[in-house]
């Protein structure tokens, strides 16, 4: 009897988020899945139990992945104010590759989960409020290094400048040409560092 292959827990996760990002939860196939992961039906419910436990392992690299992307670099030579900026700007010159995974997964899955699907929503939001929290504290690190005013309210200024990134994304998403998304990616990031005391 020939043995199944064994897998590798990271590449199939790999595979299933590039798959889950392009295609969403729905519209991905048992047969999708079985193609990317190289991996038979029952060896992927052994190994991940069900469709939607993959999908948020799956969710859940992806936030790893951006947190981990966002906060790269930060040390006390950094100014937390620059390094915000210089994120912007590397969103607008850096759109992934492939056009169908440029959108954030997050806003994605939480766009498209339906009413019967709170838990993949609320990961989706979890995450994102999470990514919102980092945002807040990288700009309360520069109010207390006098590059941004005292009085400043940091938890507007993170919802903002997560608004911000989400629409750099779209735009990569909807095929905006290079120059003007890197134009876009700069007005966004000059709006925040004119708050630079």
């Amino acid at each position: 009897m020939t043995r199944a292959r064994p897998y590798n827990r990271d590449v199939a996760l790999d595979a299933a988020m590039r798959l889950f990002w392009k295609k969403g939860y729905h519209a991905t196939s048992l047969k999708d899945l079985e193609d990317a992961l190289h991996m038979k039906p029952g060896s992927i419910y052994a190994a991940f139990s069900s469709k939607e436990a993959l999908f948020s392992a799956a969710l859940e690299r992806y936030y790893r992945r951006n947190k981990a992307e966002f906060l790269s670099g930060f040390d006390g030579n950094v100014s937390p104010l620059g390094k915000m900026v210089d994120y912007l700007r590397y969103l607008g010159q850096n759109p992934a590759e492939d056009p169908e995974c440029r959108a954030c997964m997050l806003v994605k899955t939480l766009l498209s989960a339906t009413p019967d699907e709170d838990a993949i929503a609320d990961q989706a939001r979890g995450y994102l409020d999470e990514l919102k929290g980092d945002f807040a504290t990288v700009f309360e690190t520069a109010k207390a290094a006098g590059e941004l005013p005292a009085d400043l309210d940091v938890k507007r200024l993170a919802r903002r400048y997560q608004s911000e990134v989400m629409t750099l994304r779209i735009e990569a998403h909807r095929g905006t040409n290079g120059e003007d998304l890197a134009d876009l990616a700069d007005e966004a990031a000059r709006s925040f560092e004119q708050l630079r005391i």
